[in-house]
């Protein structure tokens, strides 16, 4: 378990990266790929030995996965109450996360990562009674997830993800940086997807919400946007490079 989970942490970092190169291209003015996850699946998938390395990013998220199902159905025992089930519900969402970009590598290993999806998840909650008050519950929770994100970047709380060898050091000290930068980023993105959600229903348009993808295009169209873009890419970047640190020095 603890081999699958450091290739399953390697694997998360790939398609981080690729997802920073998207980024940069989208920032330069390439606007063909989508910066997400199923685009950078797209993009690896396209390299030589590409559907070999999209089946590995697949193996790897389904590790995770079970990883992060077995904390949160008997993890975090050393915790009491309120904070070991506050412990395990981060841990069911890290499944959830990890189960999605394990998908996207799914679909296009298979050959399935073009079809269309019909009509938007947004959508159909919004035909749902109060479907449209179920949206916004969902971009606050995606905003609240990701400024979790931000706070244990510049805490660096998640350097309790390395060893003690991992954080000591001028390598350590790199490590620290890496961190820092990635999830701040990570987490203003998230906040970005959050904040389309809550604004397609406040304004009642399904239209109006979407993934990474639409985050990142709306916040190039800002003042001063591909400046801004291009620096979340670098954090993505970082974060990509985080998990690599992370898988080899390998903190549970």
């Amino acid at each position: 378990m603890d081999a699958g989970i450091r290739l399953g942490l390697v694997a998360y970092g790939v398609v981080h990266l690729l997802i920073a190169w998207l980024g940069l291209q989208l920032a330069l003015g390439d606007n063909e790929g989508n910066a997400d996850s199923a685009g950078a699946m797209r993009q690896l998938a396209e390299q030589p030995f590409g559907e070999a390395l999209t089946w590995a990013v697949a193996i790897g998220m389904g590790i995770l996965v079970v990883w992060r199902l077995l904390e949160a159905s008997a993890g975090h025992r050393e915790l009491d109450g309120k904070e070991r089930w506050r412990s395990r519900a981060v841990s069911l969402g890290k499944a959830v996360v990890y189960a999605g970009v394990g998908l996207s590598a799914l679909k296009v290993a298979a050959g399935a990562g073009s079809s269309s999806r019909g009509r938007s998840t947004t959508a159909r909650l919004m035909d749902l009674p109060a479907g449209t008050l179920l949206v916004g519950l969902v971009g606050v929770a995606i905003i609240g997830y990701g400024a979790r994100h931000v706070v244990r970047g510049l805490t660096e709380k998640f350097a309790e993800h390395l060893t003690g060898e991992g954080r000591t050091g001028e390598t350590g000290a790199v490590y620290l940086a890496l961190g820092k930068a990635g999830y701040t980023a990570k987490g203003l993105s998230i906040a970005a997807v959050g904040s389309l959600f809550l604004y397609s229903a406040l304004s009642h348009d399904p239209t109006k919400s979407g993934g990474l993808d639409q985050a990142l295009r709306t916040v190039l169209q800002q003042p001063f946007g591909p400046y801004l873009l291009g620096a979340i890419s670098v954090g993505f970047a970082a974060y990509g490079l985080f998990c690599f640190a992370r898988a080899r020095h390998l903190s549970t």
